[in-house]
């Protein structure tokens, strides 16, 4: 039996899926002639609460041609050091849009909205780069699948206001969040200038992000998107997966943050671990006691059982759980842990 918990990004479409997906009807997309991507655009806006929508082959374009939208070169975007847009999209922040990041040293990924204010450079001060928009993600990747306080949320969009930032969310793995906080799309849709969400992650969808905003902002991500290289002709057939995915699959993400919850309370009375950060999705990050047992060891004796994680340096090491790790993986892979 294989256990693949690297990341959420590894599932199979489901019967279910590809059943929706073989019967799309598609046009060229690029025209914006594709009626279900169109749909799928129209149902995620309506959603949100917000104009209009645009969909993505990857989360990392949409969030880069959010900063895109709401920057220009020389200018500063204030992020949590811990923030995907700063770590792990490849220095697209300085190479497509010209933008350095003010790195907050936040809590597992999250900032206050005193920190963000205190990090706001003087707007008539030359010397030092504009700020004009603040980045947001959640769940916190790094920070292990941490959820935003929705009134922090609020404080920074006050902060934005006074300051006159746009504001922008890395909703990646929101759908958890929503699920685990039992909030609304509706409540992130009225604060924020974009959103981007993923629908390959824990919704389970073999590609796609859809980026949302106000009409104007969307028609410029359009040729933003172009320039990019993610204009997609029949992407009907991927769009359908996400309609699918929204149809059936958000409430089930509570299965994931149960399971992920039961593997942390068994790490945590392991010896060899030396701590497990508090699990609140899907996102499960603990340390290595190396004095007992490396990471490479950990890694190394769980590739032998058929056991895939992956590690995230600094003695850190990190388990996803997904719609594709069932029931009697878990069972298994519990056992595993407690007698390696």
């Amino acid at each position: 039996m294989q256990i693949n918990l690297i990341s959420d990004t590894v599932t199979q479409p489901t019967p279910g899926m590809l059943h929706a997906m073989m019967r799309a009807k598609v046009g060229d997309d690029v025209f914006k002639n594709d009626p279900t991507v169109n749909r799928l655009e129209e149902m995620m806006a309506n959603l949100f609460g917000m104009e209009a929508a645009l969909f993505f082959p990857s989360g990392t374009m949409a969030n880069q041609t959010a900063i895109k939208l709401h920057t220009q070169p020389g200018e500063q975007l204030i992020c949590d050091k811990y923030a995907h847009v700063y770590n792990y999209e490849g220095g697209g922040v300085s190479f497509n849009s010209g933008v350095s990041c003010r790195l907050v040293d936040g809590h597992r990924g999250m900032m206050t909205a005193a920190q963000v204010e205190e990090s706001i450079n003087p707007p008539d001060f030359h010397h030092s780069p504009l700020t004009s928009l603040v980045c947001i993600e959640n769940t916190t990747n790094k920070g292990g699948g941490a959820c935003w306080d929705l009134e922090e949320l609020r404080s920074i969009k006050k902060v934005c206001d006074d300051n006159n930032l746009k504001y922008h969310l890395d909703g990646a793995r929101l759908w958890n969040a929503l699920i685990a906080k039992n909030e609304s799309a509706l409540d992130y849709g009225a604060l924020f200038h974009t959103i981007s969400v993923c629908l390959s992650k824990g919704l389970g969808c073999p590609i796609g992000s859809v980026l949302l905003g106000e009409k104007e902002h969307i028609k410029k991500a359009l040729r933003i998107r172009k320039v990019l290289g993610g204009g997609m002709r029949q992407a009907g057939y991927l769009a359908a997966a996400g309609i699918y995915a929204l149809e059936n699959n958000r409430e089930r993400l509570a299965e994931d943050h149960k399971k992920a919850r039961e593997i942390s309370v068994l790490l945590s009375g392991l010896p060899y671990i030396k701590k497990v950060e508090p699990t609140e999705t899907n996102i499960v990050i603990f340390e290595m006691d190396e004095n007992r047992m490396s990471p490479d060891d950990f890694l190394d004796r769980l590739n032998k059982r058929n056991v895939q994680i992956i590690g995230m340096g600094q003695n850190k090491l990190r388990i996803v759980t997904h719609m594709d790790y069932t029931n009697e993986k878990h069972g298994a892979f519990l056992e595993i842990l407690s007698k390696l």
